[in-house]
């Protein structure tokens, strides 16, 4: 019987389309694929003139240059210092080690409202730190400066998380045999540490630029949201929406859509060139 069976079931026809390849499709098309469609149908429901116009005005401009020019800013400074706390969290052992380590997430689990009122309660002109910064004439918060700060906040767990694997598996045999050929240890990590480690930051910058191009719930409680000043494109679609100006709200956001998908492309070839390094 049971030979019987197996004879059975080896009989049947493979399907071309196995099950975990259609349930894969078909929630990648309910979740992202049917959104995309109404954000763009929603779009280029005005003429192409219009669109133009909307997506070029120079507030929308301002907003992007705000919004693309200090993400931008923002993940090249989590880089740096998110590939130094991946370093001191990998290659030290110290008290409160794990706890600092959860902590990193810790901007993945806030909510960003609540995120932008702690930094605004902080960076303000009462706050700890932005009380020893007034009497300079240092103002952060409700400034540009706040929004760079909102988006540091958010963006630094994809740096260290992606640098920190790449840490942890790095064979230090390699550091020790450049040691024992009588590198210094900055001669060690530009030459030996660094190159592995460049993929992974770069792929990391790049994920955290995008996190912080898509802000909305901190920067818009830690910025003034003034066009021409601090006003950033996530808020400014929020704008159009309350003004029930739909089709303005989706063509900034389909411009938004549209650089995030050529950011996602870089990501794709950025790991590309990082398999093929480490191979």
């Amino acid at each position: 019987m049971a030979g019987s069976g197996i004879t059975s079931n080896s009989r049947k026809p493979r399907s071309r389309f196995p099950l975990a390849w259609r349930v894969t499709l078909g929630y990648m098309v309910l979740m992202l694929g049917l959104p995309l469609i109404a954000l763009f149908s929603k779009a280029f429901s005005t003429s192409p003139g219009e669109f133009w116009r909307i997506a070029t005005a120079p507030i929308a401009l301002s907003a992007y240059e705000v919004t693309f020019v200090t993400a931008l800013i923002a993940a090249c400074f989590n880089g740096v210092f998110g590939t130094i706390v991946a370093w001191v969290l990998v290659k030290y052992e110290f008290p409160g080690r794990r706890l600092i380590d959860a902590i990193v997430d810790l901007p993945f689990a806030l909510p960003t409202a609540v995120a932008g009122l702690t930094l605004a309660t902080v960076y303000s002109k009462t706050g700890w730190v932005g009380g020893l910064l007034a009497p300079l004439g240092i103002k952060l918060a409700y400034t540009r400066l706040g929004v760079m700060i909102a988006m540091l906040f958010t963006s630094l767990p994809f740096v260290v998380r992606t640098v920190e694997p790449v840490l942890a598996e790095m064979e230090k045999d390699m550091e020790e045999a450049a040691w024992s050929l009588g590198a210094s240890r900055a001669q060690t990590f530009w030459q030996v540490s660094l190159p592995p480690l460049l993929p992974a930051i770069s792929t990391g910058v790049a994920l955290g630029f995008s996190r912080a191009v898509g802000e909305f719930g901190s920067t818009v409680m830690v910025a003034s949201n003034t066009p021409f000043k601090d006003l950033v494109a996530p808020v400014l679609i929020f704008q159009r929406l309350e003004q029930y100006d739909v089709v303005g709200a989706t063509v900034i956001g389909c411009v938004l859509l549209m650089i995030s998908l050529t950011l996602l492309i870089s990501i794709n070839l950025l790991q590309a060139w990082g398999k093929r390094y480490a191979d």
